[in-house]
């Protein structure tokens, strides 16, 4: 193996190592996800929006972060997009921890987010 070939390899495991590591970090961030489902109930219970409203089909759910804690836990960070039927979107980050078994070994802490800044004109609803 050449002085080339070696430094491909370490360039690729340096990729492939974090993406590994990460594949084990549980997977709570579908559309029907605790995240989701607590953070629509939070809305819902706050007056911000109510279940006829909303057109579910096109909710979005995304993974922004997992961080493995000490004890086996790992406290994730989502963000939560819910449309209206007229056309306008409700985002949120949600804050919860999460096991290997369970998503929902905390309650969810929803964080509403109130602007968007720098969005150009033309991607104004």
């Amino acid at each position: 193996m050449n002085r080339y070939s070696r430094r491909l390899v370490v360039v690729l495991l340096g990729w492939l190592v974090p993406l590994v590591g990460c594949a084990s970090h549980p997977r709570c961030d579908g559309v029907e996800s605790w995240p989701a489902s607590m953070a629509f109930v939070h809305l819902k219970n706050a007056g911000f929006l109510t279940h006829d409203r909303i057109d579910f089909e096109r909710t979005e759910v995304a993974r922004l972060a997992s961080e493995e804690r000490a004890d086996g836990l790992y406290t994730q960070i989502h963000k939560v997009s819910f449309y209206f039927k007229e056309g306008d979107k409700i985002t949120v980050l949600t804050k919860n921890l999460a096991s290997d078994e369970e998503c929902s070994m905390s309650g969810v802490t929803v964080y509403v987010v109130s602007a968007t800044l720098g969005r150009k004109a033309k991607d104004k609803p």
